[in-house]
């Protein structure tokens, strides 16, 4: 047995579905790769579709990996999600 550990590449998708389509395509803007920049081994695509965002994410770097980087991008989802809110109360 070598002193290496072999590293396990996984992937999920998250799916969030949100109010309305307007709401989603924000969200999705909010987190687009100009606006967050994944680690390096990390690969992430998001799309909308109507009401929903999926946010795919592959890590080359293990599970441990793939967990921090989705709590990152949920994090910024509640965030912009709460700021959006946030405007619409202003509107009213």
């Amino acid at each position: 047995m070598s002193g290496s550990r072999e590293t396990l590449e996984v992937d999920a998708t998250v799916k969030i579905r949100y109010r309305d389509e307007a709401t989603a395509s924000a969200c999705w803007r909010a987190i687009s790769p100009d606006n967050y920049e994944a680690p390096e081994g990390i690969k992430i695509e998001a799309d909308t579709d109507g009401d929903e965002l999926r946010i795919s994410i592959a890590s080359a770097k293990g599970l441990g990996s793939l967990l921090a980087t989705v709590d990152d991008l949920l994090s910024c989802l509640q965030a912009a999600g709460n700021a959006l809110d946030g405007l619409r109360i202003e509107e009213r």
